[in-house]
Formats: C-alpha cells, sequence, structure tokens
C-alpha cells in the first residue's frame, strides 16, 4: 500500500475508520462496507452526487474522468479539497458527505435490483 493511502487513515481518524482496497490500479476507500472515496495516482476523490457536485465545482475540483477509446468518462467522485489534509475536523465533515452518498446510491442501487423502488430519504 502507498505512504498517500496510509497516511489517509490519520487524515480520516475523526470521521472514523477506514479501509483501502486495491482495485483497478488506484484504491477504493471504504467505511463500515460501503466505499466512499477513490485514489488514484496519490490523488483523492469523495463520491459525489447532484447534490453534493455543486460543493466541488464552487472550489474548482474537478470529477474523476479516464480515457476509454475516445470518450471521457466522468465519474460521480471529485477531486478532495486539499484543507482536509490539515484538518481532520474538516476531512469528516467532507467524509461524512461522501459517505451519505455513497449509502444512499448503495441502497438505491440494491433496491433497484430487488425491484423495490421504494426508497427512504
Amino acid at each position: 500500500m502507498s505512504e498517500f493511502v496510509d497516511y489517509l487513515h490519520e487524515v480520516f481518524v475523526r470521521f472514523g475508520p477506514v479501509e483501502a482496497r486495491k482495485m483497478f490500479g488506484g484504491y477504493g476507500l471504504y467505511h463500515q462496507g460501503v466505499m466512499f472515496a477513490l485514489v488514484v495516482d496519490e490523488q483523492l476523490y469523495l463520491k459525489t452526487d447532484a447534490g453534493s457536485a455543486g460543493l466541488f465545482a464552487a472550489q474548482h475540483l474537478a470529477p474523476f474522468s479516464y480515457r476509454r477509446g475516445d470518450k471521457t468518462i466522468k465519474m460521480s467522485y471529485h477531486l478532495a479539497p486539499e484543507q482536509i489534509y490539515d484538518d481532520a475536523e474538516l476531512a469528516a465533515v467532507w467524509a461524512r458527505r461522501a459517505f451519505a452518498v455513497a449509502l444512499h446510491s448503495k441502497r438505491r442501487n440494491t433496491a433497484h435490483k430487488t425491484g423495490n423502488t421504494e426508497t427512504t430519504s
């Protein structure tokens, strides 16, 4: 595991325990079994949705994207703000937001797969 990924345990100490799992040349960052962040090329991206993406855009934090053939694919993860690396409380705020989005997305996807379209918000 990279030093940066190991360091993220310290960054998110106020948020709670996180687990890094290797995937596709990077790492998925999990809390309570839910992936809320992505690490690629030693950069941290937090899970976003339509409601939270504006917070990242306001700080000019780009979404994670990759190339597939001649297309650029943007994912629902945005670059984390630099300030979280020096402020454990702020890191916890951003992590809780990303975790809530990831948890909601997971519940919605599970409901969709089981045919239960009723979700609680």
